[in-house]
């Protein structure tokens, strides 16, 4: 597994400081929100990807993923009635798998809540279509790109559409392309589910369908600073001999994100060293 530090979490500081910081922490990469690294993260340029790639490198990390992928530009939504705006929003969702690929990482989490809302007066059936014909075209690019695109369920306080793991899986199902798959965020799934984090991994991890962890409490912290056990969460994961990214993802960064993601990767590292 490698273990990755969602790079919003370190955002007041210069990307370089970031890398340094997350290096010597422990962490083995950055998940990358690209909205807060790069003015348009639709229109960034080879060399500048190149760049922040040999940024990153530089410090001994790698990308390992991005995530917060429809924050900017802004008004973009796969599931507005107008066609222009599904159409702009499925071209920077091109334009992101491409940066994805160029930074090195090879995974994209889509979440982007309020960008997959119900319309008013729309039903939920023309919602989710409108969704799987955009991450039917969007896996195909990730094929071309060889990345994975992946669904993200998320609590129903964010959005109405996709909120469990078994929701995700039918809609990846539908889509049938290896290159779209779906993901577990361990905050999303303790407000939503209906099973443990560890019952889910046991479904779901042996479908293949799985390509992504996030690691938070439900109360939105750090791993370590509510009530989630993630022992459980991570000998489930070397009972299934998962080899992807384990990324940290707090919202609520206590004491502030430094400290956060201080807090994670030493809490985390315990968690696995008692595995071995």
């Amino acid at each position: 597994m490698r273990f990755a530090l969602c790079n919003e979490v370190l955002a007041s500081m210069p990307l370089e400081r970031q890398c340094d910081y997350a290096a010597q922490l422990g962490y083995d990469g950055l998940e990358i929100a690209p909205y807060t690294i790069f003015d348009a993260p639709d229109a960034v340029s080879a060399a500048e990807a190149s760049r922040v790639r040999a940024i990153v490198g530089r410090a001994g990390l790698v990308v390992t993923s991005l995530h917060w992928l429809l924050v900017k530009p802004a008004k973009l939504s796969l599931t507005d009635p107008d066609t222009s705006i599904r159409t702009r929003t499925l071209e920077v969702m091109t334009r992101l798998t491409g940066l994805c690929a160029a930074l090195g990482g090879n995974v994209l989490v889509h979440g982007s809540p309020k960008q997959r809302q119900i319309a008013p007066g729309e039903t939920h059936a023309v919602a989710r279509s409108r969704l799987v014909d955009a991450l039917g075209a969007v896996a195909l690019v990730a094929e071309r790109e060889g990345v994975v695109y992946c669904i993200e369920p998320l609590s129903r306080e964010e959005t109405a559409l996709i909120n469990t793991i078994a929701e995700a899986a039918e809609l990846v199902r539908e889509v049938a392309h290896p290159n779209l798959r779906t993901m577990v965020d361990c905050s999303a799934a303790g407000q939503t589910e209906t099973e443990s984090v560890p019952a889910l991994l046991d479904r779901w991890l042996p479908t293949g369908l799985i390509a992504h962890i996030q690691i938070n409490d439900p109360n939105r912290r750090a791993p370590g600073q509510g009530t989630m056990r993630f022992a459980p969460i991570a000998e489930t994961l070397v009972k299934h001999g998962y080899s992807g990214t384990v990324a940290v993802e707090p919202f609520d960064y206590v004491p502030d994100g430094v400290g956060a993601a201080a807090f994670a990767s030493g809490y985390w590292q315990g968690v696995c060293e008692t595995l071995n």
